[in-house]
């Protein structure tokens, strides 16, 4: 199993509209890829020194196959709603295979 995590920092101003949209718009549109087998959103509790709230979310996939075949068909196209926000957020990517579950 492995995790395909996005960390994002998000403007104070645009906050709420964008935590709104990820979780009615963004996180069920990556779901609906059929890829992913759930997803799991968590505000990280740090105060960040550039300002704005960070966010991350992660969601779980099968395995590395099935997250580069999510690269090839859909990450372009469900990278492009971001526009929405564009200039007001700062992501980064992380890629995780899970070792051990109790």
């Amino acid at each position: 199993m492995f995790i395909y995590n996005v960390t994002t920092n998000i403007e104070v101003n645009v906050h709420d509209e964008w935590v709104e949209w990820m979780k009615n718009i963004h996180i069920p549109a990556m779901l609906q890829t059929g890829k992913f087998e759930g997803a799991t959103m968590s505000r990280v509790d740090v105060v960040e020194s550039m300002g704005g709230i960070t966010y991350s979310v992660q969601y779980k996939i099968q395995n590395k196959a099935t997250l580069e075949r999510y690269f090839e068909e859909n990450a372009e196209e469900l990278k492009k709603q971001t526009k929405l926000f564009e200039g007001q957020f700062v992501s980064f990517r992380t890629e995780m295979e899970i070792v051990h579950e109790q």
